[in-house]
């Protein structure tokens, strides 16, 4: 087929308006689970502070009838502190997009700060996780808080050769493991839940990577209970959201944001996050034909005991 001589069609035409929907599609992850699940609290100062303490361990108690009583010896409680964080971000937009029509959004401005607060959840979250020990600041360098790796010490598993813990204060980061990485696996992981067991923690979240999840997946044993799916469901199902064991019952919670080689095992209300200054959209001076604002966010991470929790650092990630 053909079309008739002198055919006026869509390609000779001019002026034909734009077809661009009004929206703006976006795939970007923007799930902050460790920051969202923390508790939240507010700081006063830069340093926030915070005490630990724990029972002796179970003793023989026997006595006398009518002896006198001698008091035992009292250990003090365990003072602790963390750095808060800035977390600033900044968008600067020129005066003609006041005058500007733009698929997707009225002004760039607002479109833009949204962006920004979202990345700069990530960022938090990202944070919360680093392998990272505090850091005062000066003003030459930027203040930082010690993220999870750098408070565990109790229950933990790594590398054989050069990965050690750290103090557990905060003041140093994990060693980590170069040479001897081994595979996560649901071994390490039982280790890891009756150590946090022993020590009197009940965990119930587990953070790690896509990686890690898919080791997670082929757990199995008694030890491994799953919801079971209905058998009038006609779907393949290769989830598991709820882990049983002995030791506790605990939720898989795949997190992008965390190094692949290290696996978190978290009592979550033992975690929580003090802000010195929540997040706020703060318009910048004007300098010329522009408009400029930032988004600050100024806070740091509480680890209430680190031997509620646990970590399984030092994983091959390939």
């Amino acid at each position: 087929m053909a079309q008739p001589t002198n055919t006026f069609d869509s390609y000779d035409a001019k002026g034909i308006r734009e077809d661009l929907q009004d929206v703006i599609y976006n795939v970007d992850p923007e799930e902050t689970p460790f920051y969202t699940a923390a508790a939240k609290l507010r700081a006063t100062n830069t340093l926030h502070e915070w005490q630990t303490d724990g029972l002796r361990a179970s003793a023989d108690n026997a006595h006398i009838e009518g002896d006198d009583t001698v008091a035992e010896a009292r250990s003090a409680t365990t003072r602790l502190g963390n750095y808060t964080q800035i977390f600033k971000n900044a968008v600067v937009v020129p005066g003609t997009d006041e005058g500007l029509n733009k698929a997707g959004r009225a002004r760039e401005m607002a479109y833009q700060v949204l962006k920004i607060a979202k990345e700069q959840k990530l960022d938090i979250e990202k944070a919360l996780f680093a392998n990272q020990a505090r850091v005062v600041g000066s003003s030459s360098a930027a203040r930082r808080l010690a993220g999870a790796p750098a408070w565990l010490t109790t229950n933990t598993v790594f590398g054989a050769n050069e990965g050690a813990d750290p103090t557990g204060d905060g003041t140093n980061a994990r060693t980590d493991e170069t040479t001897a990485l081994t595979a996560f696996s649901q071994t390490k992981f039982d280790n890891v839940m009756q150590s946090i067991w022993t020590s009197g923690g009940k965990p119930d979240s587990v953070y790690l990577s896509a990686f890690q999840m898919n080791i997670a997946l082929g757990f199995t044993g008694n030890n491994n209970q799953r919801s079971p799916v209905q058998a009038g469901d006609e779907r393949d199902v290769k989830s598991m959201a709820v882990y049983v064991t002995p030791w506790g019952t605990v939720e898989w919670k795949p997190t992008r944001e965390n190094r692949s080689r290290d696996v978190f095992i978290m009592q979550d209300d033992m975690w929580a996050v003090a802000t010195l200054r929540p997040t706020k959209n703060e318009a910048l001076s004007k300098t010329g034909d522009n408009e400029k604002r930032q988004v600050v966010t100024e806070l740091t991470l509480v680890c209430r005991n680190e031997a509620a929790s646990g970590i399984i650092a030092d994983n091959t990630t390939s």
